[in-house]
């Protein structure tokens, strides 16, 4: 099947990748299934099953009233919701209703297996190829794939030896199944935190961090936020991974993170240095004995389909200025790096479309 030509292909429905398609049909770029004559088009591509991105696979514990900064999407904000209500139902419909309000007409399940290049003209187009078998000639391609579907599993010795559970946050569903256990939580990020409070309730928990978090006093608000987007900026413009927020503002005292502190169950202690059957061993030598290990360290950008277009530098990342890669400027990368965030995605998404219309403004001059 010969690939269908289209201005723009958008790479997942999640915030960025809405945020995206928003803005084209903003400025002009319909659907291609609405599209005709000369209009622009573009088309959304999504791994998933349903509407909602990541937010419809975040643990049921995880109340509206909990969720670390929402921002909505641009040009309709979220719904009022109950405090309580688990943010996977209230988000994800809201996600959807999003989609229709706006016509953005999502492909799904849709999954890209690769990004190539159609030629070596640098003015011509990348085809992105579907596990489905379709394939599309795009003009521009706007990855917003996240991270959710990588978690990462750091290795230690030992590790395949534990008899006990273990488990990566994108696995966790609630606290109650591990009532009565013995817990080590792993990481230093705002998840860990919470579900580290959260667990304590009814197990014995043990959280350990490779690095001694450094607390900072004021709330994680939206301006620790933009910090933090500007942290990362240089990192990916270098090429270089991008890092976890947490390393560039610090542990801010979230409401889980105080009520953990009050009831005495946030205390650190040092990255064990083994995994053994029944629990792990500390850089001391004791034996800390442990029925769950639940690694709360993170996830890696879901970028395996890029590799055709060799971006990646030595040292691990892609080069990207401002959410486009300096390496391939017919590729926007949103949702990573400096984006990471959902005030970075809304922009990010915006800002990819502003630089399209830019170099067409150009070309047709």
């Amino acid at each position: 099947m010969d690939p269908v030509p289209v201005d723009v292909v958008v790479i997942g429905a999640g915030q960025a990748g809405l945020s995206a398609a928003y803005h084209l049909r903003r400025r002009g770029y319909e659907p291609v299934s609405r599209a005709a004559g000369e209009s622009p088009s573009f088309v959304v591509l999504d791994g998933e099953e349903r509407p909602g991105g990541a937010w419809q696979h975040r643990w049921a514990s995880l109340r509206m009233a909990t969720v670390n900064g929402i921002h909505e999407l641009p040009g309709y904000p979220v719904p009022p919701a109950d405090p309580t209500a688990a943010s996977r139902d209230v988000l994800p419909a809201y996600f959807a209703e999003y989609e229709e309000r706006f016509a953005l007409d999502v492909r799904r399940p849709v999954r890209v297996a690769a990004v190539r290049r159609a030629d070596d003209d640098p003015a011509g187009r990348l085809i992105v190829e579907t596990r489905e078998g379709s394939a599309w000639a795009a003009r521009y391609v706007i990855n917003a794939t996240g991270t959710w579907t990588r978690p990462f599993w750091p290795r230690y010795p030992g590790q395949e030896r534990f008899r006990g559970r273990q488990l990566h946050v994108a696995d966790y569903v609630s606290r109650d199944e591990f009532a009565g256990r013995r817990v080590v939580i792993v990481g230093a990020g705002v998840s860990a935190v919470q579900l580290l409070d959260e667990i304590s309730h009814v197990a014995d928990t043990y959280w350990v961090t490779r690095r001694e978090p450094e607390w900072v006093e004021e709330d994680f608000d939206i301006p620790a936020r933009v910090a933090a987007i500007a942290g990362v900026e240089e990192r990916v413009r270098q090429g270089l991974p991008p890092g976890s927020v947490i390393s560039v503002t610090g542990m801010h005292w979230t409401p889980w993170a105080r009520a953990a502190a009050a009831r005495g169950v946030l205390t650190r202690h040092p990255m064990f240095s083994a995994i053994e059957e029944d629990g792990v061993r500390m850089p001391d030598g004791t034996f800390v004995a442990a029925d769950v290990i639940l690694w709360a360290t993170g996830f890696r950008p879901a970028l395996d389909h890029l590799a055709p277009l060799r971006l990646r530098t030595s040292a691990g990342g892609i080069r990207v200025a401002q959410g486009r890669a300096l390496d391939e400027p017919r590729l926007f990368l949103i949702g990573y790096g400096p984006s990471q965030s959902t005030v970075g995605a809304n922009r990010a998404g915006r800002d990819a479309v502003r630089a399209i219309l830019a170099d067409t403004a150009a070309l047709a001059a």
